[in-house]
């Protein structure tokens, strides 16, 4: 595969690109960096997310090779959610799009206020 491929409609760079880039992606991947978390407690600190897009998005990261599930053989079940090498780097990269997006947030509000008042 060469580089450049990703705006071939048939790349399959493509579906990686939508579960990194997704919302509920990049939030997954940002908790995951913080260390291994069960279902519930990524469930409590990604607000907003349901139950089933969850599970979807870490299969989706699972499958790509970005995420490790691991059941633990206990009674209730407890699984747990970890980052692969992968999966850390693309956690760091996609932080380092949250951070510039947080630190350039005063700029592109000014731009979102300025539109509004022009179009007023």
């Amino acid at each position: 595969m060469r580089r450049g491929a990703l705006f071939d409609v048939a790349c399959p760079s493509r579906d990686v690109l939508k579960h990194v880039t997704s919302r509920w992606g990049v939030l997954v991947l940002l908790a995951l960096l913080q260390g291994t978390h069960r279902f519930a407690e990524l469930r409590r600190r990604i607000g907003g997310v349901s139950e089933k897009m969850l599970a979807q998005t870490l299969q989706m990261l699972e499958a790509d090779g970005l995420v490790i599930r691991r059941a633990r053989p206990v009674v209730p079940p407890h699984v747990e959610y970890s980052l692969t090498d992968l999966g850390r780097e693309a956690g760091q990269r996609v932080a380092a799009l949250a951070d510039w997006i947080e630190i350039s947030m005063p700029e592109i509000m000014r731009h979102r206020r300025d539109r509004q008042d022009a179009a007023e």
